[in-house]
């Protein structure tokens, strides 16, 4: 049982990037150092994190993002004192190791420093409907080629030091910017329009399910059907999107570093934001996750 890493995430009923973030950390890492968090409990969960560490709790929706996240801390600040690094993050979000490095993201963790927090560039991979019409039946990438820069999703999620992650997991407490030229985090949420669609369709049904009304449970407000509107037209607007040359990502690292500051009494930060511009991700990330 290796000592260097562990993966954490917290799903409800999502075989589709269930089974990935399984393949890609279990694979990479042991199912042995996967922690899943079952929200809720259910069957799918278990029978595709098998041999994984599953942590069954109730699916209840009150107050959701902030009792996630207190649990997620305080399950990763435990680990923390028997891992190395502990990667953090929703079952859509993998944490990837440029294959032109000439390693994994287990190799790359045992050679890089301890006691830091580190922040991959965030790229969101987004279905191109008009161009990629075959299904995503194996590894996402290839099928799916295209990505937008997005700080939002560059989190503090490789955790090795003291830290309080903020909810969403996007700021932290750690108050030094590390960003590895060659770690990104692949957010998957866009990546292909028939999953989305199935995702959202479960998170409507959760929240009618429990009666739940905004501004109760601490959650996005596309989980509600009023504010979800309509997929296909979502999809065609990522079609429309410009596509530009190259995969040159150090002046997006430049911005997240010129811009480091305080945010609150607690956090540190990077401005916000996305761009509206795709970049197509090289064949050598290919069949990674």
């Amino acid at each position: 049982m290796q000592t260097t890493a562990a993966a954490v995430t917290m799903v409800r009923d999502d075989a589709f990037f269930l089974e990935r973030w399984v393949s890609y950390y279990g694979g990479m890492f042991g199912r042995e150092n996967c922690y899943v968090v079952s929200h809720g409990g259910g069957d799918i969960v278990a029978r595709v994190a098998q041999g994984c560490n599953i942590l069954a709790i109730p699916g209840k929706t009150e107050k959701f993002d902030m009792l996630r996240w207190r649990l997620l801390n305080n399950l990763v600040g435990g680990l923390r004192q028997y891992f190395k690094y502990v990667v953090v993050g929703d079952v859509d979000e993998y944490v990837v190791i440029d294959p032109e490095a000439g390693m994994d993201l287990l190799g790359f963790l045992g050679r890089a420093p301890g006691r830091k927090v580190l922040t991959p560039l965030g790229l969101e991979v987004m279905h191109r409907v008009n161009e990629e019409v075959d299904p995503i039946a194996g590894p996402i990438l290839g099928p799916r080629r295209f990505a937008r820069v997005t700080y939002h999703y560059s989190k503090p999620c490789v955790i090795g030091a003291p830290a309080k992650i903020s909810r969403g997991g996007h700021f932290s407490s750690f108050d030094e910017l590390y960003t590895p030229d060659a770690m990104y985090l692949f957010h998957m949420k866009y990546c292909d329009l028939g999953q989305y669609g199935g995702v959202m369709d479960r998170r409507n049904e959760a929240v009618a399910v429990s009666g739940a009304k905004k501004g109760e449970t601490g959650i996005g407000g596309h989980w509600f059907p009023e504010e979800r509107g309509d997929d296909e037209a979502l999809f065609r607007g990522i079609a429309s999107k410009p596509v530009v040359r190259g995969f040159e990502m150090s002046q997006y690292r430049k911005k997240m570093h010129d811009g480091w500051s305080r945010r609150g009494e607690e956090l540190w930060q990077f401005p916000r934001g996305e761009f509206e511009h795709l970049h197509e991700v090289p064949e050598r990330f290919f069949g990674v996750v």
